[in-house]
């Protein structure tokens, strides 16, 4: 059953790109953005429900504020970055928010870096580097390539932030009520400049881009839970081959159902920051995994 939670969940995040830019025909990144964690919530409500036969929201803790406003600008910033470039350009967010918890936990909470971990930093960013370059033009990678590859870098920052808040918050709270905690004020967040920033339906209604929306709100809701459970039945070398391979299956999907055009310095690219993660999460993965073994 892990392996199944495991596939589910990487299967899921490596179809986001193709269906924010399936929404993104019919709505702008704005309205997205509070579907994703307003329609997350609703399936992640159900699961707990289902599940304890109770939710627990909480509001009173500041790693929980801190993980709220960190997603919402993964969220943001990825729809509007994805709905302007390429559905696979979201394959940049991880090996950027590695490097951003890398750093913060060298120079913010003063924690050693081996000189394998730079490396690993290197291969991510030499990735994130050919894969925005892309062979261009440099007038053109100044522009709007380079424009979208900043947005992908905020996002980033953001998802590094969500992750230093989960960190904290699974100390007191366990996994489904965190995320709905969190998910829950995203939702309140991103829902406030609605009524002045959205352009909501911004092209034909189509039910292929209901369907995406439904999709990203069961993504943003389950996902992270059916990740959860399988690192509590998967072995860590497993967890991390299966999940990294997210990128590649986001490339594939890219390339298949919406013929972006896959280049040599896109697979160049992928293929080092792919080593880099793998450099970088397989001893974080096995103190994870064997904390969260010893716990359950």
């Amino acid at each position: 059953m892990g392996y199944i939670y495991l596939l589910l969940a990487t299967l899921a995040w490596s179809f986001v790109g193709l269906l924010v830019k399936t929404a993104s025909t019919m709505v702008d990144a704005s309205a997205i953005t509070f579907a994703r964690f307003s329609l997350g919530i609703v399936f992640l409500g159900l699961f707990l429900l289902i599940k304890n036969g109770r939710i627990q929201l909480r509001s009173n803790l500041k790693w929980i504020w801190l993980g709220a406003a960190g997603k919402s600008i993964n969220y943001i910033f990825e729809n509007i970055a994805i709905s302007m470039g390429y559905a696979y350009g979201n394959i940049l967010v991880p090996p950027i928010q590695t490097v951003v918890l890398l750093l913060v936990s060298a120079f913010l909470f003063k924690e050693h870096v081996s000189g394998k971990g730079w490396i690993a930093a290197a291969c991510c960013m030499a990735g994130v580097l050919a894969i925005s370059w892309n062979g261009q033009p440099m007038d053109d990678l100044l522009g709007g390539s380079g424009w979208i590859t900043v947005l992908f870098a905020i996002s980033a920052v953001g998802s590094a932030l969500h992750v230093l808040s989960q960190k904290q918050l699974i100390q007191s709270m366990d996994n489904g009520n965190m995320n709905f905690s969190v998910f829950f004020w995203c939702s309140v967040l991103t829902a406030l400049p609605l009524p002045v920033q959205s352009e909501g339906f911004i092209g034909p209604m189509s039910g292929w881009a209901w369907l995406a929306l439904a999709a990203l709100g069961l993504i943003t809701g389950l996902s992270f839970v059916w990740f959860s459970e399988a690192v509590r039945r998967v072995p860590f070398p497993m967890i991390i081959i299966v999940s990294n391979s997210m990128v590649l299956f986001t490339i594939l999907w890219s390339f298949l159902f919406l013929g972006e055009p896959i280049t040599a310095y896109i697979i160049g690219g992928t293929i080092l920051f792919f080593l880099g993660l793998m450099l970088l999460n397989l001893p974080l993965m096995r103190a994870k995994t064997k904390a969260v073994q010893e716990q359950a």
